[in-house]
């Protein structure tokens, strides 16, 4: 068993929200063994402004200290974790490089002066610091907390993503480096990350299992007369729309369901005038179980391209969980799920494997997939991470260990 370890998670993405977050995910299945404390999203002055207005979700005084920052949050799996806001920052994104840098010292300097305050009501133990895709602010937060170690959590390509590519491509290039170690949700990311850093791991997405196999129960009790296929997560510039047009014209009597966020306004253009197409805004993973429970067959029909060849979609293993047959394009490394998933990139292809699923699967390949997501569970995810953590840990030690002169 390993020692309860005092972990500081600092994210780019906020605890609460409408989809599922792979760092949420991890640091609730290490809760139960971990002291966790979760800085949650740094929000700028301009979204405090637009949570003042309502038109974004803020927590509007908590980030400005009318209200205590600092949360003590139960759960789903009984276990308890800290969530603590850091105070308004200014927004920087826009500047340029040198006085980005140098607001950005500022905005770490006063957010640690807030969180040193807080520290010692939780743990009094040097933390493990794990950054999840939040170079930007990692790197001026180097060695201020007295952590015994900095593990950086990287679950996409930074240098493609546009709302964080200006300055996070070339603070990542940085931080790699200086950090004790790497941990990747692919293995292609993981072998493009190690360029910089040599202690690089894969730990790849898992599913919220307990969650979603609740829908195969469901489906039993649900009416599934209409034949739906339906997509899971973002509906971005990572879908293959002429692929899925195909699909639409060629299966006109089949609903097709995009269950939640569109960041990209092309999808719906293209898209929304097939009748045959449903938009259904993003619900708590919770109000998931009966949108899944009504599906015939999950897609993840992913464009081929530098990008989507790094993305390990967690979306495989929930669809899975809920015994639900998948067809998706091979974007990726995903030979792990070469026994249960039907991989086809050519439109006609695509199409053949829908049919065959929509007719139906037999029990046993429902349980095959049931069972591949039992094994890909984030339980078993941070048990994964928690090993790196030790092999972490003693790498440290080593470094530390003075050798015994010979006489």
């Amino acid at each position: 068993m390993q020692d309860r370890n005092f972990i500081i998670c600092i994210s780019q993405t906020s605890w609460e929200g409408v989809f599922q977050k792979t760092i949420v995910q991890l640091m609730t299945e290490l809760a139960p063994r971990h002291q966790v404390l979760f800085v949650d999203y740094q929000y700028t002055l301009k979204d405090w402004i637009m949570g003042l207005l309502g038109r974004v979700e803020v927590p509007l005084r908590e980030s400005i200290r009318l209200r205590n920052p600092l949360t003590r949050k139960t759960l789903a799996n009984g276990a308890q974790l800290y969530l603590w806001t850091p105070p308004v920052s200014l927004p920087v994104n826009w500047m340029p490089n040198r006085w980005h840098d140098r607001v950005m010292k500022w905005n770490v300097k006063r957010m640690l002066n807030s969180l040193r305050k807080v520290i010692p009501q939780i743990d009094t133990q040097p933390p493990l610091v794990v950054n999840a895709f939040n170079p930007v602010w990692g790197l001026p937060m180097l060695g201020q907390l007295n952590e015994k170690a900095t593990i950086y959590y990287c679950f996409d390509e930074i240098t493609i993503e546009s709302w964080i590519a200006r300055h996070g491509g070339r603070c990542e290039q940085e931080y790699l480096p200086k950090v004790d170690a790497v941990v990747t949700t692919s293995v292609t990311l993981r072998s493009a990350k190690s360029r910089l850093q040599p202690r690089a791991f894969c730990v790849k997405n898992g599913a919220n299992y307990d969650l979603f196999s609740q829908a195969r129960q469901l489906a039993l009790n649900t009416d599934r007369s209409r034949l739906t296929v339906g997509y899971l997560g973002t509906s971005d510039n990572r879908i293959d729309l002429d692929l899925v047009e195909y699909c639409l014209r060629a299966l006109p009597q089949v609903t097709f369901q995009f269950i939640g966020r569109i960041t990209d306004e092309v999808v719906t253009q293209r898209l929304g005038g097939y009748p045959n197409v449903e938009f259904i805004k993003p619900v708590p993973p919770a109000e998931l179980v009966p949108l899944l429970a009504r599906l015939h067959v999950g897609i993840i029909p992913f464009t081929c391209n530098e990008h989507t060849y790094t993305i390990y979609p967690l979306k495989i293993n929930e669809y899975l969980a809920a015994g639900i047959p998948v067809v998706s394009t091979r974007f990726s490394i995903l030979d792990d799920f070469d026994q249960v998933v039907d991989f086809a990139n050519e439109p006609a292809a695509f199409v053949d494997a829908l049919k065959e699923a929509l007719a139906g699967v037999s029990d046993e390949r429902v349980e095959e997939f049931i069972e591949t997501a039992a094994s890909n569970s984030w339980v078993h995810r941070a048990e994964e991470f928690e090993d790196i953590m030790q092999q972490v840990f003693d790498a440290k030690l080593s470094e530390h260990v003075t050798p015994v002169e010979q006489d």
